[in-house]
C-alpha cells in the first residue's frame, strides 16, 4: 500500500479553477501521525490511492508536467501491520526505478535462457533444433555400427579358420574345395559375358590344364604366368623356398614347452613386412593379445602367420606374391616389449620352427 509520507501535504488545482484566483480550491492529503493518534480505516486508505493513481495519469491546466518527469516522482511504499498499523518497513521508489527493474530482469531473463539454449544441451529438448546434427551422429553411428560388425564376422572367420588348422581338419583348404569355389563364383561373376564369347583352342587347353593341376607355367607367356594354382601339387617342406619377412636379430627362438609357436625377430621402426610364399590372405585384423595380425595360406598345406605390426596393408581373401609388401612392423598387442614381428610356420596343421627353412639375417 502507497502513502504519503507522514506529516507531506499534496496541493493540486482542480479542473476548471485557476491558481491563485477565488474559484481555486485545493485537496489535501495528510497521512495521521502516531501522535496524533487518528487512524484511518481500510476504505479510506483504498480512496486515497484511487485519488493519486488517478490525479497522476490526469493531466490538468495547472499540470503542465509531461510523463517523463511524472515517472521520476518519488513514492514511498509502506508495509504495515493490518492489525496495529505499526509501519513494518518502507522503501522509497519512483516509477522509472521500477519500470528499469522490471525491464531490466526481463532482459535479464532473455538473455540467461539464450545462454542456456546455446551452450547447453537444452537446445536438444527445443523441438525442430539440431535435427541436422543429429542426423549426421547417428549416419556416423551407423556406419561404425556396420564396421565393427564386418570386423566381428572377420574375427569369427579367422577363429574358425585357425581352429581347422589346429585341429588339422584342412578339407576348406585343399585344392579341391579351393578350386569348387572359384568355379562357383567364377560362374556367377561371368556368366553373362562368356555366354556370346567363343573360346578358342589355346583357351580351352589352358583351362584344362589348370582345371587338372598340371599347369605349370614353365612354357607360358608373361601373360599366363600369373595363373598358377595357389594351392597346386604338394611337396615337401624341404623343397620350398621362403622369403624372410623381415631381416632382424631373433630375440626370443621357436619354444614348444614355453608355447612360443613362432619367432621374434627385431627389425627398426616402420620396416616393411613381407609375404613369405605365394598365398591368399585368410585373415586380417586385430586382437588384444597379438595386436595387428595377418595369416597367409600357402600351396603345399603351409600357413604362415605375421603379428604385432602397426598397420596391415592387406585385407582378407587378398592374393599375395612372394616379397610382397603385407604390414608395417609394430608393437601392437599385449605380449610385446618393443617393434618386433612374430612368425610363425604351421605345416599340415603343426607348428614348425621357422628358423629351419628361412634365414632372417
Amino acid at each position: 500500500m502507497i502513502f504519503p509520507q507522514e506529516g507531506t501535504h499534496f496541493e493540486r488545482t482542480l479542473p476548471g479553477f485557476k491558481k491563485n484566483g477565488l474559484r481555486q480550491s485545493r485537496y489535501q492529503i495528510e497521512r495521521p501521525s502516531k501522535k496524533t493518534g487518528q487512524n484511518f480505516t481500510g476504505m479510506q486508505k483504498y480512496l486515497a490511492l484511487a485519488k493519486r493513481a488517478v490525479g497522476f495519469f490526469r493531466r490538468s491546466g495547472g499540470d503542465d508536467r509531461g510523463l517523463l518527469e511524472k515517472l521520476r516522482d518519488k513514492y514511498r511504499l509502506v508495509i504495515m501491520n493490518d492489525e496495529t498499523f505499526e509501519e513494518v518497513t518502507s522503501l522509497s521508489l519512483s516509477p522509472l526505478s521500477v519500470y528499469v527493474f522490471l525491464s531490466s530482469l526481463v532482459v535479464g531473463t532473455a538473455i540467461l535462457m539464450t545462454l542456456l539454449i546455446v551452450y547447453t544441451p537444452l537446445k536438444r529438448y527445443i523441438p525442430g533444433y539440431g535435427d541436422f546434427q543429429r542426423d549426421g551422429e547417428i549416419a556416423l553411428l551407423t556406419g561404425k555400427v556396420a564396421e565393427l560388425e564386418d570386423e566381428i564376422q572377420a574375427h569369427r572367420a579367422y577363429n574358425e579358420n585357425f581352429r581347422k588348422i589346429l585341429a588339422g581338419d584342412l578339407q576348406d583348404f585343399s585344392a579341391e574345395a579351393t578350386k569348387k569355389k572359384s568355379e562357383s563364383s567364377t560362374k556367377q561373376d561371368t556368366a553373362a559375358s562368356t555366354a556370346k564369347v567363343e573360346r578358342i583352342a589355346a583357351d580351352e587347353e589352358l583351362r584344362n590344364a589348370v582345371d587338372n593341376g598340371t599347369f605349370s607355367g614353365a612354357n607360358s607367356t608373361d601373360a599366363t604366368a600369373g595363373l598358377n594354382p595357389v594351392l597346386s601339387r604338394e611337396q615337401p617342406l624341404e623343397q620350398l623356398f621362403f622369403m624372410p619377412p623381415v631381416s632382424g636379430e631373433i630375440m626370443s627362438p621357436f619354444d614348444l614347452q614355453k608355447d612360443h609357436l613362432g619367432v621374434d625377430v627385431a627389425a627398426p621402426k616402420n620396416t616393411a613386412v613381407k609375404a613369405a610364399a605365394d598365398g591368399v590372405v585368410i585373415s586380417a585384423g586385430y586382437t588384444v593379445e597379438t595386436g595387428y595380425s595377418i595369416a597367409i595360406q600357402h600351396p603345399n598345406n603351409v600357413v604362415t602367420m605375421y603379428k604385432h605390426n602397426s598397420v596391415l596393408l592387406k585385407k582378407a581373401a587378398s592374393a599375395v606374391k612372394a616379397g610382397e609388401a603385407i604390414a608395417i612392423i609394430g608393437n601392437t598387442g599385449e605380449n610385446t616389449s618393443g617393434p618386433h614381428l612374430h612368425f610363425e610356420l604351421w605345416y599340415r596343421g603343426r607348428a614348425v620352427n621357422p628358423n629351419d627353412y628361412i634365414n632372417f639375417r
